[in-house]
């Protein structure tokens, strides 16, 4: 997905989005329907994903999460990532990728249209969530090594 295809979303669902200058080891902030993208973000692949994870703000946290030290704002934060990973990185993609012919991490990063950085991150939370694969369709994605088998029909 585009930065410009994910700003339209957000717009729809009355958000506003800013890309204003921030301290540089902030890259986005949500608050109250707005979105903050840091300004210095040199590539849209890395404000995509940066505004994948603020929406997942919007849609699945709630107050201010701020201090990471309470467990309860770190577990909304989680699910504010989870959401962001399911929107760019999808299963069904990953498997579409290799019917497609991508052959390693870095042609499945720029085929999605995310960093390398949030793909790991991605991959590290569906090895959470489903060990080390899962079923998608009619075939299997591997997490450890990452990688498609196609079943028989």
């Amino acid at each position: 997905m585009t930065y410009e295809k994910l700003l339209k979303e957000a717009v729809q669902h009355g958000l506003d989005i800013y890309e204003m200058p921030l301290n540089t080891r902030i890259k986005g902030l949500y608050s109250d329907n707005i979105i903050c993208i840091n300004k210095f973000i040199s590539t849209n692949t890395e404000k995509t994903c940066i505004l994948a994870e603020e929406l997942g703000h919007h849609f699945k946290t709630d107050g201010n999460i701020l201090d990471q030290s309470k467990i309860e704002n770190r577990q909304q934060e989680n699910r504010a990532r989870s959401w962001a990973y399911e929107k760019l990185v999808p299963l069904d993609t990953i498997a579409l990728a290799h019917k497609q012919g991508i052959k390693n991490r870095f042609e499945l990063a720029d085929f999605l249209g995310v960093t390398e950085e949030f793909l790991d991150s991605a991959i590290n939370r569906y090895i959470e969530k489903y060990g080390t694969h899962v079923i998608v369709d009619n075939s299997i994605v591997t997490f450890e090594p990452l990688g498609v088998l196609e079943l028989f029909e």
